[in-house]
Formats: structure tokens, sequence, C-alpha cells
């Protein structure tokens, strides 16, 4: 790992996505994408592209600069330092595409500067495919992989079994290190999974936002989200079994929603922008 510059932060936490097998429609990697834009971090390190990444699988890009010299562009996991004066912690931001080799070394890397960087809570973000309807609230899962995290910081456990990404590798890791991590997965309907997906993105926003009592700026993710919304909806109506589909996918969501759970969604969107406002 390439360390360059690391300024003093507070109580660091730190936020991670990568690109590929975890990130349907891009959402989680543009969650993170999103982050970066909005609070302007600093890069303070960088993953080893030889050593973690197969070049056939994530190949090196090819572009020109102003004065038409070509460069090249390898595939590389960055660490990013958020310093946020108006908010009660800073933030670490990682994102790169999943690393195709010797994942066990990355992860130790990584945590290693977790641990010197004193991060006492680790955010993975991903997003899967799932028969959910695009038109209604996206659904996000906050889980920990241990009970004892689970029960302390009031999330679900997660019961899943079966192949892993290297977001359950971190999640391994972190744990054997003492230090607390959670994940946020957000589900897309598998027939609208086209990158970006700007609704999703805002899923996952708004539950970091919940969870960790903050504001985020969320700049034209509203807009973007109805835009997406409606070019599905336009999309779906040209194929009528398509249609007939999406409002099968409706009318169940519909049935399993409960009152108190719309309740409930509408005290935390209300909370939010309380938050905003203040921080206005």
């Amino acid at each position: 790992m390439e360390i360059l510059n690391i300024p003093a932060l507070r109580n660091p936490r730190m936020i991670i996505a990568f690109t590929g097998w975890n990130d349907a429609g891009e959402a989680a990697s543009g969650a993170v994408e999103h982050l970066l834009n909005h609070w302007k971090g600093t890069k303070i390190a960088e993953m080893e592209s030889e050593e973690f990444y197969d070049f056939q699988v994530n190949r090196p890009q090819v572009s020109l600069t102003e004065s038409k010299m070509r460069t090249i562009s390898w595939p590389t996991t960055s660490i990013f330092a958020v310093q946020t004066p108006h908010l009660h912690c800073d933030f670490v931001l990682v994102q790169g595409p999943e690393p195709s080799l010797k994942w066990k070394s990355f992860v130790s890397d990584l945590l290693d500067l977790a641990d010197d960087l004193d991060v006492q809570l680790i955010v993975t973000l991903g997003a899967l495919l799932a028969d959910v309807p695009h038109s209604r609230s996206i659904q996000v899962t906050g889980s920990a992989a241990h009970p004892e995290v689970a029960k302390r910081l009031g999330m679900e456990i997660s019961h899943y079994q079966g192949p892993t990404g290297i977001l359950g590798v971190i999640q391994e890791g972190a744990y054997r290190r003492a230090i607390d991590c959670i994940s946020f997965w957000s589900a897309l309907p598998h027939y609208a999974s086209a990158s970006p997906s700007p609704k999703a993105t805002l899923a996952l926003i708004n539950s970091l936002e919940d969870f960790l009592e903050i504001s985020i700026p969320l700049g034209d993710l509203h807009s973007s989200a109805q835009i997406w919304e409606s070019d599905v909806d336009e999309l779906a109506e040209q194929d009528s079994d398509i249609a007939e589909y999406v409002k099968q996918l409706e009318d169940s969501k519909d049935a399993q929603e409960l009152p108190e759970a719309t309740g409930d969604e509408i005290a935390r969107e209300f909370e939010r922008y309380l938050r905003r406002k203040s921080s206005e």
C-alpha cells in the first residue's frame, strides 16, 4: 500500500464500496462517489495494483492528455480522508474494483490502515438484484455478521450462507480485530439493473444518514431518482408482459407493507429533514 499525507481525523468512520459482484447497478459505488463529490475527500492511500488485480479481469484504461499524450490508469483501490468539522466525526472512504487476488492480504492491509487511523466503525455498502418493483421504496437491509455487534448497534443479525464477496471478508477481519462492522445492502429490480441506479444510491445514502445521525448533502440525487423511475415506467409500458410483471410485484409489495412500517418511514424522513435544517 502506498501511503500519502494523512490529516488528523476525529473519531473516523470508514465507509467502503467496491464495483463488481457486490454492486448491482453501481448503486453502492455510486453512494461512495456521491460522498466524495460532496465532501471533497483527500486521497491518503492506494493499494498496489500489481498485487491484487488480474488485469485481464479489470483492464487498465488508456486515455489522452490535453497535449495528446497517452496515459494508462491502472485499476486500484483508493482510500480518501474526509474532514467534516460540522459533524461529530470524520470519514475514511474506500472505493475501487473488487480485487481479484490475495483477498486475505488485501483485507489485512486495509484493516492495518484502519487500526492506524483508530477507526472504530466500518460500514460496507452493497447492492443486489431482487424481485422488487422499481416504483416503490428501495428496500435497504442493514445487518452485522456477529450477534454481539448486531445487538450493541441495534442491527439485524445476518443469517446469509453461500458465496461471499470481499465485503464479507472485511466484516470477518474487522470482527477479529474488535472493529465494529455493519453492512447496508439495497435491493434493485432485476429488470432494471442498468447503471447508474440513483434511486438505490439515494436509499443507501438515507440509510447512512439514519444510522450515523448526520445530514448528507443530496445534490441532484432526488431528481435523478425521479427521472430514473420515470424512464423505467416508460420502458415497462412498452412491453405488456413486463408491465404485468411489474404490477404483480407492486401488488405483492403493497400487501406486505404494514401501516406501522409506512409510519416509521415518514418519521425517518422527518428526522432527516430536521437534521438538514439544523446543518444549514
